[in-house]
């Protein structure tokens, strides 16, 4: 194998790959507001509310999509999203609503905040990705 053979096998898996990582995904507009993460062959969009009232429920909501952007359907899938924050810890239970995932959770808008979300898949698979939800873009 030559050097310039390798070096376009090694350009079509590596790029790929690059192209997914926290600070690509960060650096991009997410399609409903919130922060995308890869998880498997999936794009999982976290949005909390930044304007949330201190002790009031606020909704958590997650988007399933794939490299594509195109949406994933969400029937038969589950989730749970625990948010860990200075005040405290809270894990919610998200549920199919239309086109995707939620629950409703009183959390505050804490930039220290981080988020682990599990997905449970209609047909068992599971994928978890983690969060800085509130964190500067």
């Amino acid at each position: 194998m030559t050097l310039r053979t390798l070096s376009l096998v090694l350009a079509l898996f590596v790029g790929p790959v690059l192209a997914h990582d926290d600070a690509t995904l960060d650096a991009m507009p997410s399609p409903h507001g919130g922060q995308v993460r890869m998880a498997g062959a999936y794009h999982l969009e976290l949005v909390l509310r930044k304007d949330v009232k201190p002790g009031q429920p606020a909704p958590v909501h997650l988007h399933l999509s794939d490299h594509g952007g195109n949406p994933v359907a969400v029937k038969g899938s589950s989730a749970s999203a625990t948010l860990l924050a200075p005040g405290g810890k809270v894990v919610v239970s998200l549920k199919p609503v239309g086109n995707r995932l939620e629950g409703s959770a009183v959390y505050g808008a804490d930039p220290a905040t981080k988020a682990l979300v599990t997905v449970k898949f209609a047909d068992g698979q599971t994928e978890t990705a983690r969060f800085e939800p509130f964190k500067p873009r």
